[in-house]
């Protein structure tokens, strides 16, 4: 990861705060953690925000949780035109029908049991990988997945946020990704 100053941390660092805050929405759904990020700009090095990241998301209620989750469309279902939840779901791009199918029946059965979609950082994941995770998780209790997520939560946004500092383009010209 990027530790200094880039041509994209300075462009975060002097945008307007209404594209900062566009640009943090795409990053993290949460209003809370963009919020926080927002508040700390300028930020000196890449380090510096990703730090702030896990410490906004460390602080994070249950409810802002849920709202950063409702950001992210189910594994194994990418939000259509969305070339970010393509891109961090590419695991399961060439999954088997049968994969797929059991993939749709287990996270319907999470959401069930969680009351949200299944969230994983699922960059450089197979989709075996990301069932496999799924079927080990939906034993555990809501206290125990709600930490879980927050871990995997702050995964994404650190790879998002790279991809935002590095970014040699304008948020409105570069080919965004979406979701895990």
């Amino acid at each position: 990861m990027t530790s200094g100053t880039t041509p994209g941390l300075t462009r975060f660092n002097t945008s307007a705060d209404s594209e900062a805050v566009a640009a943090l929405h795409e990053v993290c759904s949460s209003s809370a953690w963009g919020s926080r990020i927002l508040a700390q700009r300028p930020y000196t090095t890449a380090e510096a925000l990703f730090l702030a990241s896990d410490a906004a998301m460390a602080e994070l209620t249950a409810e802002d949780l849920a709202e950063a989750m409702a950001g992210h469309p189910p594994i194994g279902r990418p939000k259509a035109g969305d070339p970010t939840s393509s891109r961090e779901q590419s695991g399961m791009a060439g999954a088997s029908t049968e994969l797929k199918a059991e993939m749709l029946e287990l996270n319907l059965a999470y959401q069930d049991t969680f009351g949200h979609v299944f969230l994983i950082c699922a960059t450089g994941l197979t989709g075996e990988q990301m069932r496999d995770a799924l079927r080990k998780r939906i034993g555990n209790s809501p206290e125990e997945e709600r930490e879980i997520v927050r871990t995997e939560l702050g995964k994404i946004n650190r790879i998002r946020l790279t991809r935002l500092v590095e970014s040699p383009e304008t948020p409105e010209t570069s080919e965004e990704e979406s979701s895990a």
